[in-house]
């Protein structure tokens, strides 16, 4: 029975390839993703200019392209579109009603106008609906969308109806303040199939009593919360807002223009998300993540988000001195 002689150049080969202390699995190619499957474009026209997309594409991307700036609010692009603010809406030839930008896949010759006196109109009605209803002072597109279509909600007279009711704080880390909410249902999507999938909120009720709440409306330490704060990440208007950030705004402390962010890695695991750190006075005051990363798409767990606390500890040694 004859046997094969290895030759030494095999026996290096085998040797670099076999598994060693550290790393501990045979070696071989690194695995590469498949090419992106290409796409055949689509020709549309955008208030009279001419624009090729990707087929798939949305007419918001398609606007994008041509750097048309369509307002959104319940839109984000790591979320998947709902269709509920209307901020977004656009003239589409043949259409009989408006049609949400955000959404609507492009076809070939649509012919889209985005700044229609009809179109306007409609977003006008829509933020001057939602702001007399909703407190959105702390919302930071609001006030440049109001202006911009020229909203006016103080025409609903004093006694409009509104969603005000008392702060909800049952917790340490974030507080819900549910007269701010315009219902985007971002916080939804953040917290199912999206992102976290806790399913720990969920749109309560239907129609006019419509609301964002807990499972039996229990309080947030009782229902399925793991404290991520994806919610709050998603949140435009600011319902969902860091317990630091509430108690400074409370004590007029809070001032945006006289903080700093510095982008940094979590120290607290591999995976390598990236934290941005709001700092004001030398304090540490929230932390974010960049949404365009590819690691995080600006999702992190509760350490990234809240574990931060330690930093601001004073060592034993420096009390006593």
């Amino acid at each position: 029975m004859s046997t094969k002689e290895t030759t030494p150049a095999t026996s290096k080969a085998a040797q670099e390839a076999a598994p060693t202390p550290l790393i501990p699995i045979p070696r071989g190619p690194v695995p590469q993703a498949p090419p992106e499957r290409e796409r055949r474009t689509v020709e549309i026209t955008i208030d009279g200019q001419p624009v090729s997309v990707p087929e798939g594409s949305t007419i918001l991307e398609a606007a994008r392209k041509l750097g048309v700036d369509t307002p959104t609010l319940c839109f984000l692009e790591s979320l998947t579109p709902v269709n509920v603010c209307r901020v977004c809406v656009v003239e589409m030839e043949g259409s009989r009603t408006l049609v949400p930008a955000c959404s609507r896949k492009v076809e070939p010759k649509m012919a889209i106008k985005t700044d229609s006196e009809r179109v306007r109109l409609s977003r006008r009605m829509v933020l001057e609906f939602l702001a007399s209803s909703v407190d959105v002072s702390t919302a930071p597109q609001f006030a440049g969308y109001m202006e911009r279509y020229g909203a006016q909600p103080q025409r609903f007279g004093p006694t409009a109806a509104t969603v005000k009711q008392p702060v909800k704080i049952d917790n340490d880390l974030y507080v819900r303040d549910y007269s701010k909410c315009i219902l985007c249902y971002k916080c939804v999507e953040a917290c199912g199939v999206d992102a976290q999938n806790t399913f720990a909120i969920a749109v309560s009720g239907r129609g006019f009593s419509a609301s964002i709440a807990t499972e039996f409306q229990v309080p947030l330490p009782e229902s399925a919360c793991v404290y991520c704060g994806n919610c709050i990440g998603v949140c435009p208007t600011g319902a969902l807002m860091f317990k630091s950030e509430y108690d400074m705004r409370q004590a007029g402390t809070w001032d945006e223009r006289a903080q700093s962010q510095t982008t940094t890695i979590c120290p607290y695991c591999g995976v390598g998300c990236n934290l941005t750190v709001h700092e004001q006075e030398g304090q540490i005051v929230k932390v974010t993540s960049p949404l365009d990363h590819s690691v995080t798409h600006g999702n992190l767990c509760i350490k990234g988000r809240f574990g931060w606390q330690f930093v601001q500890i004073e060592p034993a040694e420096s009390k006593t001195e």
